[in-house]
């Protein structure tokens, strides 16, 4: 099952982590990978985690996060992603992937997705009638199939641009860090499932940001950077007319 944690916060955002942890249920044996593939970016989201804890600490925000390896189940994809449980990913091949029949992806379905959707959706429905602000937060590997990145922090947006295009237009005047819309992926690489299912579907304010994974190695790093990015995210609300953070929140 998911963790939600403050699933009642008062601040108008739900964060939501969705490649959390790099868990593989013991039945499954790792998929067939070795240690270093299981602790890699390919299994989760090195980083995310402490950061989207730290955004909802200060925000009093709620906070919804998977607690499987996305190589498991990705529950940033549809069922019917071929990529929802790759036999293949960036330079690795998963062994545990390859050839799963339609019963197996969906008793993955049932295991891991189908929670975590139905916990995001009750923590919103809950919600109904008050101002809500969907963030979704991931890293990604400084380099990718051997190419390296320059882009430092990802805000991503599907239809709906109005959070991405308030918090790009603050960005600059609170970071040096090279910061662009919808990289290094967007909604063509099918990354705004989250999106799309809970923020668009409901006509919900919402944004995923991406932030390069060696940005936020230690401790330190990760409260940095989630700071840096409830600033940014507080005063693009505020131009939006919402007031981000609950009533006491912050430290």
């Amino acid at each position: 099952m998911p963790e939600v944690r403050n699933r009642d916060g008062s601040s108008p955002v739900v964060v939501v982590c969705e490649h959390a942890s790099n868990f593989f249920p013991p039945e499954l044996d790792g998929l067939g990978l070795d240690t270093e593939a299981r602790e890699s970016h390919i299994a989760w989201d090195p980083g995310a985690l402490p950061v989207a804890q730290a955004m909802a600490s200060r925000l009093g925000a709620a906070l919804v996060s998977a607690r499987v390896s996305r190589l498991v189940y990705d529950c940033n994809r549809p069922p019917h992603a071929p990529d929802a449980m790759p036999a293949r990913s960036e330079v690795f091949d998963v062994p545990g992937n390859a050839g799963l029949d339609e019963a197996e992806r969906a008793l993955r379905t049932e295991l891991v997705y189908q929670p975590f959707r139905a916990a995001l959706a009750g923590v919103l429905a809950g919600r109904i009638g008050r101002p809500t602000v969907l963030v979704t937060i991931h890293t990604f590997t400084p380099v990718y199939k051997g190419v390296a990145r320059d882009v430092e922090l990802g805000i991503l947006c599907d239809e709906d641009a109005r959070l991405a295009d308030a918090m790009l237009q603050v960005a600059g005047s609170h970071t040096s860090l090279d910061v662009r819309r919808n990289e290094p992926y967007g909604p063509a690489d099918g990354v705004t499932h989250t999106l799309i299912e809970h923020g668009l579907s409901n006509g919900i304010l919402n944004v995923m940001i991406e932030i390069r994974n060696d940005l936020v190695g230690t401790g330190e790093q990760q409260a940095s950077m989630a700071d840096l990015l409830c600033d940014v995210l507080e005063e693009a609300l505020a131009g939006l007319g919402i007031h981000a953070a609950a009533e006491g929140a912050g430290g």
